[in-house]
């Protein structure tokens, strides 16, 4: 009995090393290559979003494979195919896609990411996502009296502990090729411990040993986990049904819209780094491992309760727009998420079948992920105007909480009892639906022209002045962060406003930096086109912008590029990709301002990145940056770029004037030669520059390191 109970113990731990490693490994992997790929196609947040489309999608492939091959193949076939499959994916390491998938500009961006991922990380994802559901079933298998759902808890703590430990232990302390060598290695392992359990099926080629076994420690044994007094449960063996079947698809569906609708609100105004991309994912996934762990976590009353409250509040928030801070717009926003996946996933661990159906039981819960992945990913940019996922995600949540209650035989509104309750019910829903569809609706209604790509989405907008109507403007909205505004009076229209007023860091290089001279000019990030203003006709002027719904607003709601007297160029794609591919350019001024609001693309201010702009620049040409941020200090990573180049540098600082459009504003002024002193001294405040240095490279950035 005693060596029975051992290898009781051993079988469990192999099983629970093994299922630990890959969801590790899954997870690890979801904020490496993406970051790992972010600076090839712009670092908008879509980035992100299409990548998670890529896992979740992989992620159902890999649960279709468990539940055939346990469905249709014996122990023995599904040992030697699995094994087949490990070396194949081995085989394909290391995991760090080569530079020849770096977009050139014409591809879609969308397409290229999956294509690159699928080349990249494909297969040893793939394999990685079937562990769960195959290994757990293949343990039901060996040991038929023992409940697998806590492997199930045990694959959520290790993927949770992945999605934490990145970005504040392997994003600040290793390059991303480091990880990336790291994580092959891990993966080895992983395949080497996984074969081992393959092995261990292949020589039980049938249930009998799991059986007996399982007979022998009947007195050992773990007790059933599933919930009392749920819907479902582990040791209920009868077939779900096809509402069972649905509502399951409908729960995971989600909770997945739920997770990457928030994460991209979060993003937008932020910053498109693992740390946001990370702490949805987080709360998503600690849902998993408290409704899965036990029942005593989720309780259907206070959840309910605290969701709807939560709901509510984001609906507020929406309504007041820029009234909330972004702090508490975040709070708001991930506390909505969290209880959101507490209910969804509370409600499938209530309805948890018999581990004869576990397959199908995970299949459906992946598809459902899947599924919102490819409606908030794929979907949803095509179809909707504007960023409505969430408010869709909002709805859904509502609708799938409902139908909980109404096929729960022991819930007081089962069947539509109680029918006032129901009433005060949908009167509810019904009023938290009008006013996400008229808050959906608003600024669509209110905009001059809205357009949507993989980008995000873009507003223009005319603004009234009551008392001056010379003073009336028109800007260009990247959500909720202006891009660029300009006066629509005749004597106004050609005044520089917003962040590139005569007195700011740009201004004051257009202005006075070798002028009356023949320029060569380039700008990275074209905005409205405001510093277009300041060519004559002895400038060239090329602008670098990735979006081409940029470059169509610019041109036909906006006349900075038709009034200038200089001849300009506009060249679409990244503008540190279309400058690695470019001749030397000899700028005697290059203005970087591709920052959409607050996000940062960090892989515009690496060392790789200033290298490559000063070898664009003339000997005496200046580099002007745009640092204006609510929430991170960049002055310490630009002097650390400056540095690490031995470039000059100074900090201009220039004051709002409502009269002349123009808003506070910081930017910095580097060059291999002193900065000329017509542009320091005509600067309205140079900044202090500081001591802290920060030097960010491709492979190392961390914006913890720049919070305010």
């Amino acid at each position: 009995m005693s060596n029975l109970s051992s290898r009781f113990r051993l079988q469990h731990l192999l099983f629970a090393v093994t299922i630990f490693a890959s969801a590790f490994l899954l997870f690890q992997v979801q904020p490496l290559i993406s970051k790992f790929i972010l600076p090839w196609f712009g670092g908008s947040p879509a980035v992100w979003s299409t990548c998670m489309l890529f896992f979740q999608v992989v992620l159902f492939g890999g649960y279709v494979y468990a539940h055939l091959t346990t469905q249709y193949l014996s122990p023995k076939k599904q040992a030697i195919l699995h094994i087949g499959l490990l070396i194949g994916a081995a085989c394909l390491l290391p995991i760090s896609p080569s530079d020849s998938w770096k977009p050139t500009g014409s591809e879609n961006p969308a397409i290229q990411i999956v294509l690159l991922l699928s080349v990249s990380v494909g297969l040893p994802y793939f394999i990685l996502s079937s562990t769960g559901p195959l290994l757990q079933s293949w343990f039901s298998r060996q040991a038929p009296g023992a409940s697998p759902y806590r492997l199930y808890a045990l694959s959520n703590i290790g993927s949770l502990l992945a999605l934490v430990s990145y970005p504040f232990v392997f994003e600040p302390s290793l390059s991303s090729p480091l990880q990336a060598s790291l994580w092959s290695w891990g993966f080895c392992f992983f395949a080497g411990v996984c074969a081992i359990c393959a092995f261990g099926l292949f020589r039980s080629g049938t249930s009998e040993p799991g059986e007996k076994l399982a007979s022998d420690l009947a007195t050992t044994s773990d007790a059933d986990t599933s919930p009392a007094g749920s819907t479902g449960s582990a040791t209920d063996t009868a077939p779900p049904t096809w509402g069972d079947r649905v509502l399951w698809l409908g729960l995971a569906m989600t909770a997945s819209i739920m997770l990457l609708a928030t994460t991209n609100q979060v993003c937008l105004d932020v910053a498109t780094v693992p740390f946001l991309w990370i702490l949805p994912l987080t709360l998503y996934l600690m849902s998993f491992i408290l409704c899965f762990d036990s029942d005593n976590w989720y309780s259907r009353k206070w959840h309910v309760a605290l969701l709807t409250f939560s709901l509510m509040a984001v609906v507020n928030t929406m309504l007041s727009g820029s009234d909330v801070s972004i702090v508490l717009q975040v709070l708001i926003y991930l506390s909505a998420l969290f209880f959101c996946c507490m209910v969804c996933h509370g409600e499938l661990a209530r309805q948890k079948p018999s581990p004869k159906y576990l397959t199908q039981f995970y299949l459906l819960m992946s598809a459902g992920g899947a599924g919102g992945g490819l409606f908030v990913g794929l979907l949803a940019p095509y179809v909707f105007p504007a960023y409505w996922e969430l408010h869709i995600g909002i709805v859904a949540c509502l609708i799938v909480t409902l139908a909980v209650f109404f096929r729960d035989k022991s819930s007081p509104l089962h069947a539509g009892k109680a029918q006032p309750a129901w009433i005060a019910i949908l009167i509810w829903v019904s009023i938290l639906t009008w006013s996400l569809q008229s808050h959906a609706r608003a600024a669509i209604n209110t905009a001059l022209a809205v357009s949507r790509n993989f980008y995000g989405v873009l507003r223009v907008e005319d603004e009234a002045h009551e008392e001056d109507r010379s003073l009336d403007r028109r800007g260009l909205f990247h959500g909720s962060i202006l891009h660029g505004t300009q006066f629509l009076s005749d004597d106004k229209r050609h005044l520089p406003t917003t962040y590139y007023g005569e007195t700011s860091g740009a201004g004051l290089a257009m202005r006075l930096h070798r002028a009356g001279e023949d320029r060569n000019i380039g700008v990275v990030g074209l905005g409205v086109g405001t510093l277009a203003t300041y060519g004559t006709k002895h400038d060239t002027i090329r602008f670098y912008e990735i979006n081409p719904e940029v470059i169509r607003m610019a041109n036909q709601y906006f006349w900075f590029l038709q009034d200038t007297a200089a001849e300009t160029e506009m060249i679409p794609g990244d503008a540190r990709l279309s400058l690695e591919h470019e001749a030397l350019q000899n700028y005697d001024i290059l203005v970087l301002d591709a920052f959409s609001g607050d996000a940062i693309p960090t892989h515009l201010l690496t060392g790789e990145s200033v290298r490559l702009y000063v070898r664009h620049l003339k000997q005496n040409g200046l580099l002007c940056v745009h640092i204006s941020n609510l929430h991170f200090d960049l002055r310490p990573v630009i002097l650390g770029l400056a540095e690490s180049q031995k470039l000059h540098v100074v900090s201009v600082q220039a004051n709002k004037n409502d009269e002349l459009g123009t808003s506070l504003c910081h930017w910095m002024i580097l060059s291999r030669e002193p900065i000329p002193r017509n542009i320091t001294d005509a600067a309205e405040e140079l900044d202090e520059l500081g001591e802290k240095k920060i030097l960010w490279t491709d492979e190392w950035s961390n914006l913890l390191s720049v919070l305010r």
